[in-house]
């Protein structure tokens, strides 16, 4: 009995550590970077709003967009109002924007929507560079200075920080908080620092037009975003990160809400993985396979609720092994570096995300929180298809 619990600790052990590792050298380099240089106030920018019955929220929407410090006529807004069976396209032209109408029952979903509305982009042969916002989002009024400052050094993909705009509503939002802090800050100012490509993360992020005609947006799947960063990195062009710029969305704090969001997170994650793992791995063998190589990793590493479910049972191996005839503290020794390096990651993230003290309270429940989306994707239907199907949005 005992040979066999040792391979499974080193079977269990091996993609863990490693995992862990890789998050541990993110964390030590996620020192906030220098400012960049200001830009020249000449860039011209489309800001693409993709909404599906948003009438309650895109006048806010549209209102943040049009504080940004910017001149006003070196900035479009631009709301895809997609299949739409409320009063979104209105109130959108109500509150200032532009208001582009598609309305298809059979090519449904986020992505579809961007095609849209960038082919408009493109056909208009006005803006330099594309950005696209969630509509229900708020953010912050140095987006486009952070774009154009990268843009005009030679980027061709930039994505800025996505936050939580309501962290403090629930203990969820709190946790969603800090782990898009480890996920998107934490990870990707590491990633800048090794010149690696922080990839597409949904809202906020911003392409010019030279790499749309060279790689146009055809992402479909329920992660267009980062299927679409995915895809920028086969062709060798990095997302560079613009830490001091912010785009915040509205998360979901009840149950019923979360278990449709995270469902759809979650089957777009699996879809990448059985469409993206071939491609990626090819071209990690090609010249410049770095940028491949960290996107595959990436994409392989699990989400940190799995991980420290994976890193638990490890710790209950390895002390089973440890108290077992004859047994060596070394198991144990390795469970604990990866349970010290996954935690330094999520304290790390913690530090980042603003939530404070609360934070660390709504940390204490994670635990259960892991238990409810391993009961989640145990009931789980493999699959799912890229129709957009709207998240509940918290009442104001």
């Amino acid at each position: 009995m005992r040979p066999a619990a040792e391979l499974l600790f080193l079977l269990l052990a091996l993609p863990l550590a490693a995992a862990c590792a890789y998050l541990l050298v993110l964390t030590l380099l996620s020192r906030a970077p220098p400012p960049p240089p200001a830009p020249v106030r000449r860039t011209r920018f489309d800001i693409v709003v993709p909404a599906h019955d948003e009438a309650a929220g895109i006048a806010a929407v549209v209102a943040s967009l049009l504080r940004i410090d910017w001149p006003d006529d070196r900035l479009r807004v631009l709301v895809v109002a997609d299949n739409c069976t409320d009063a979104t396209a209105a109130l959108a032209r109500a509150a200032g924007a532009e208001v582009l109408e598609r309305t298809d029952p059979l090519l449904r979903g986020k992505g579809h929507a961007l095609a849209f509305a960038f082919a408009d982009s493109r056909a208009a042969c006005w803006a330099d560079a594309v950005v696209v916002v969630d509509a229900d989002a708020e953010v912050s009024p140095n987006l486009l200075s952070a774009f154009a400052s990268r843009l005009q050094a030679g980027a061709l993909a930039v994505q800025a920080h996505h936050g939580v705009l309501n962290a403090q509503d629930s203990w969820r939002t709190q946790l969603m908080a800090i782990a898009l802090s480890a996920f998107h800050r934490v990870r990707s100012r590491g990633r800048e620092r090794l010149g690696l490509s922080c990839g597409l993360r949904g809202n906020g992020w911003c392409v010019s037009h030279a790499l749309l005609r060279r790689r146009p947006c055809a992402a479909f799947s329920l992660a267009e975003d980062v299927e679409y960063g995915i895809e920028l990195g086969l062709a060798g062009v990095r997302v560079h990160h613009a830490d001091e710029a912010s785009v915040n969305a509205t998360m979901v704090s009840g149950e019923v809400a979360a278990r449709s969001q995270r469902q759809r997170w979650e089957s777009g994650r699996w879809q990448l993985l059985r469409t993206r793992l071939g491609p990626l791995l090819r071209g990690v063998a090609r010249p410049g396979g770095v940028l491949c190589l960290d996107l595959l990793v990436d994409l392989l590493v699990p989400p940190l609720s799995w991980l420290a479910l994976g890193v638990a049972v490890l710790l209950l191996l390895g002390l089973g092994l440890a108290l077992g005839d004859g047994g060596s503290a070394s198991a144990v020794a390795v469970a604990l570096a990866c349970a010290a390096a996954l935690a330094a990651h999520v304290l790390r993230g913690w530090q980042l995300s603003g939530v404070g003290r609360r934070g660390l309270a709504a940390l204490a429940r994670a635990p259960g929180y892991v238990l409810w989306k391993l009961l989640l994707m145990l009931r789980q239907r493999a699959g799912g298809g890229a129709e957009w199907v709207r998240t509940q949005r918290e009442k104001p």
